[in-house]
C-alpha cells in the first residue's frame, strides 16, 4: 500500500493528513512534507493519523523527528489519532504507547479540536 499526504490549512495551522502505511518505505514522504511547511515558514503542524492503518518504527521515529524539528524552530505539532484512537486503542497509539512515547505527543480526536487553542490534548 502506497502512502499519500494531503495538506490543507485550517486557520494558522497546515494539517498534513497521512493515508496508508507509515514504515521504513514510506516515512521520508511524511518527513519531508513537515520539513517542506517548516521551510516555507509554518511553524504550526497537525499530523492527521486517521487514515495511517500501520505504523513501525521508522514511522514513529518520524514523528519524534517532527516534534523535534518543531521546537527547535519555535514552532507546535500536534497529532491527530485515528477514530477513537485515545478511547479504544487504535494501532497507532498502541505503538506509541507501547514504545512509551505517547505522553510527548500533543494528541487530539480530530483536526477541529486540535486547531481550537481552548481545546486540551487527550490525555496518554
Amino acid at each position: 500500500m502506497t502512502l499519500k499526504v494531503y495538506e490543507t490549512e485550517q486557520g494558522t495551522w497546515t494539517v498534513l493528513r497521512i493515508h496508508g502505511e507509515l514504515d521504513l518505505v514510506s516515512s521520508p514522504v511524511v518527513r519531508q512534507s513537515v520539513h517542506g511547511a517548516v521551510a516555507e515558514g509554518r511553524h504550526d503542524v497537525i499530523l492527521d493519523l486517521s487514515g495511517v492503518l500501520f505504523c513501525d518504527s521508522s514511522g514513529v521515529g518520524v514523528l519524534i523527528a517532527s516534534r523535534r524539528l518543531m521546537k527547535s524552530c519555535g514552532g507546535r505539532l500536534r497529532i491527530v489519532l485515528p477514530a477513537r484512537g485515545a478511547v479504544d486503542g487504535s494501532h497507532v497509539n498502541k505503538v506509541l504507547g507501547a514504545l512509551g512515547v505517547r505522553r510527548l505527543f500533543d494528541v487530539y480526536p480530530d483536526s477541529d479540536a486540535a486547531t481550537d487553542d481552548e481545546c486540551r490534548p487527550l490525555s496518554a
